[in-house]
C-alpha cells in the first residue's frame, strides 16, 4: 500500500458533491472500500461520488471513444458501486477540465459509461462568474410495464425511464410524501430494476415548472440528481401530452431541486439538454494508504 500523497478537488452541481480525482493516466486503482471511505461525510472528505479523470485511451471501457473524446468520466456512487451515468457529475467533470486548463468555454465531448456526452460551457458573464454548462444527455427511453414505488403505507404509480441510467419516476401531493430517503423506496415489480433505481418524487410548481426530491441508488437521498431531473421532465412532459416529437418544437420544464434549480429542454429528434451551474470548491491532497487507495 503506498504512502503517496493524491492530488484531489471538491466540486458540485447544484449542491450534488462530488470528490475529483484527476488520474489522467489511469494509474490509480479505487476499490470499493476506497470510494466510500472518501466520500464518508464524517471520517473522509464528504460526496455523493467520486469522479475520477481519466483519458479516455488509458481506461479499457473507454478505449473506443477516445477517437471521440479524450476524456472518460469514471463516476462511482458513494458507496463505492460503479454509475453509468450522472448528470450533474458530467458538469462538474467539464468544470474540472476548463479550471485544470484542458477545456475552454465551447463544446467539449465527454466519455462515460453510458456513451459520449456533449456539453457546451459558457463563457463567464459580466460579473465574471463561470457560465453555466449545458450537457446533451441523450434521448430518453421509456419502457413500457407498470411500475409502483411505496414508501411506508402509501404507494403511488411511477413512469420508467432510462437516461443512461433507470429512474423510477411518482407525482405526488407533496415532496414530504416520499419520507426520510434515508433508505431506497421500495420499487415493484423488482424485476424491472435488476441493477437498482434512482426514485424521483414531483411536484407541479407552476406552468412547465416542477420540483423534486430524489433517492440515488448507492447515495441515497441527494441534494440534486441531473439525469433524475431529465427523467422527471420527461416524465412530466408525456403527463402533460407535451411530446416534442409531437408539437414539432422543444419542450423546456424547470426543475428546482434541494440544492437549486436546472433547466431540461427535449427536442423533436428526443435530445434531452440539461443546462446547469457547475462548481470547484476546494483543493487538497490525501494520504493514499489512509484511504486504501492503491497506486
Amino acid at each position: 500500500m503506498s504512502t503517496a500523497q493524491i492530488a484531489f478537488l471538491k466540486g458540485h452541481g447544484t449542491e450534488n458533491d462530488f470528490v475529483i480525482i484527476p488520474d489522467h493516466d489511469g494509474r490509480l486503482e479505487l476499490s470499493p472500500t476506497a470510494v466510500a471511505l472518501l466520500c464518508d461525510r464524517r471520517a473522509g472528505i464528504g460526496a455523493d461520488g467520486v469522479l475520477r479523470v481519466v483519458r479516455s485511451a488509458a481506461h479499457p471501457e473507454a478505449r473506443a471513444m477516445a477517437d471521440e473524446a479524450e476524456w472518460f468520466m469514471d463516476y462511482r456512487n458513494s458507496d463505492g458501486s460503479v454509475a453509468e451515468m450522472c448528470g450533474n457529475g458530467v458538469r462538474v467533470f467539464a468544470r474540472y477540465l476548463q479550471a485544470a486548463g484542458l477545456a475552454e468555454a465551447g463544446d467539449l465531448a465527454i466519455a462515460t459509461r453510458a456513451g459520449v456526452r456533449h456539453a457546451h460551457i459558457a463563457k463567464p458573464g459580466p460579473d465574471g462568474e463561470p457560465g453555466g454548462i449545458t450537457v446533451a444527455m441523450g434521448r430518453a427511453e421509456l419502457p413500457e410495464g407498470e411500475v409502483t414505488v411505496t414508501v411506508g403505507e402509501r404507494d403511488w404509480p411511477a413512469r420508467n425511464v432510462n437516461m443512461g441510467n433507470p429512474h423510477a419516476v411518482s407525482f405526488v401531493d407533496d415532496l414530504a410524501d416520499a419520507g426520510n430517503l434515508y433508505t431506497a423506496p421500495a420499487v415493484a415489480p423488482a424485476a424491472t430494476y435488476p441493477d437498482g433505481v434512482n426514485v424521483e418524487f414531483v411536484v407541479d410548481r407552476g406552468p412547465r415548472h416542477v420540483a423534486m426530491r430524489v433517492h440515488e441508488r448507492g447515495s441515497g437521498e441527494t441534494r440534486s440528481c441531473g439525469t433524475g431531473a431529465c427523467a422527471v421532465m420527461v416524465a412530466t412532459a408525456r403527463r402533460d401530452g407535451a411530446d416534442p416529437a409531437v408539437l414539432g418544437h422543444p419542450v423546456t420544464y424547470t426543475v428546482d431541486v434541494p440544492g437549486g434549480r436546472l433547466v431540461i429542454s427535449e427536442t423533436p429528434d428526443g435530445t434531452v439538454e440539461m443546462t446547469g451551474p457547475a462548481v470547484i470548491v476546494a483543493e487538497g491532497v490525501f494520504d493514499a494508504s489512509r484511504f486504501a487507495v492503491t497506486v
